[in-house]
């Protein structure tokens, strides 16, 4: 019979924590490091030819820190649509505002915060805002999309094209917000789901389930010829739909996962964008195994003849 050389005693199982709204997260005791994912919110759908918001920043990594330590944990919240008026843009349309930024531990030294996904264009002209991914541009004249800042939280807003949808007339669409995997799709003359739609998020098993975040929003299409039958597509990982003309309105990013809301279209008078959907973080805390030997296990093993 073989000898039995050990074997290592548990003392702290893999732990999984999911944070949909701000809190607060205390270590085990054991936990030296953790695996953190940290989607921000995303940005808002623009108006009147709207492009797609941008999909919320999204980091994922390992950090070490201490246990048993509070750690605060903030939610980023969804950017607004923008609005069908008073705003800057042609017939008083606004851009969508950017979502807000997510941390874990935000304040200390170990601080992971990544950053509001960009609005859509809106008015006509407007560009893309700027975020964690950036939002497509407006689409009934050339427009550019907003940028990814800071780097390496996702991707540019498409931009728009000012050129009308087959088979012309006042018929356009806005570009697709960028996502998490992909940049958003730049708005083009042809009626399909591909024209103007978000960036593709990014996948993560961090919870145990195989779950994709921070999808681009699809940009709209609309105007007063509008003869388009197809909407934009938002991202995979919650990005909202694009409108088409009056109805069905603009999508809203989905919740907890960074997605951009879809842009509002133009049908006669200005259609409001989808909001865009609130963050996430969750923290994986590892699986922790001892060296130290229980010594009624060495007894036993001791007293069997079966220890070496």
């Amino acid at each position: 019979m073989p000898k039995l050389i050990g074997a290592a005693v548990t003392t702290q199982a893999e732990q999984v924590t999911t944070f949909n709204s701000s809190s607060t997260l205390t270590t085990q005791p054991q936990t030296t490091s953790i695996e953190y994912l940290v989607v921000a919110g995303g940005g808002g759908g623009g108006s009147r030819f709207g492009g797609g918001g941008g999909a919320g920043g999204l980091i994922t990594s390992t950090t070490p820190v201490s246990g048993n330590t509070p750690y605060s944990i903030a939610i980023g919240a969804g950017g607004a649509a923008g609005a069908t008026s008073g705003g800057p843009g042609t017939g008083g349309a606004t851009t969508g505002s950017s979502g807000s930024n997510s941390s874990f531990a935000p304040g200390s030294g170990i601080e992971k915060t990544s950053t509001g996904g960009g609005g859509g264009g809106a008015g006509d002209s407007l560009a893309g805002a700027a975020g964690g991914s950036g939002g497509g541009g407006a689409g009934r004249f050339e427009t550019t999309g907003g940028a990814a800042s800071p780097p390496g939280q996702g991707n540019a807003g498409g931009g728009g094209s000012g050129n009308a949808v087959s088979p012309g007339g006042d018929s356009f669409r806005g570009a697709g917000g960028g996502g998490a995997g992909a940049v958003g799709s730049a708005s083009t003359s042809t009626d399909n789901a591909a024209n103007g739609a978000g960036g593709n998020g990014s996948p993560s098993t961090i919870s145990g389930s195989d779950v994709t975040y921070a999808g681009g929003g699809g940009g709209a299409a609309g105007g007063t010829e509008n003869s388009q039958s197809t909407a934009a597509s938002g991202g995979s990982g919650g990005g909202g739909t694009g409108s088409l003309g009056p109805a069905p309105s603009a999508g809203a990013g989905t919740a907890n996962r960074g997605g951009g809301g879809g842009g509002g279209g133009f049908a006669g008078s200005n259609t409001l964008g989808g909001a865009g959907g609130s963050g996430i973080v969750i923290i994986k805390e590892p699986f922790v195994g001892s060296t130290c030997w229980d010594l009624r296990q060495v007894y036993r093993q001791v007293k069997a003849d079966d220890w070496v």
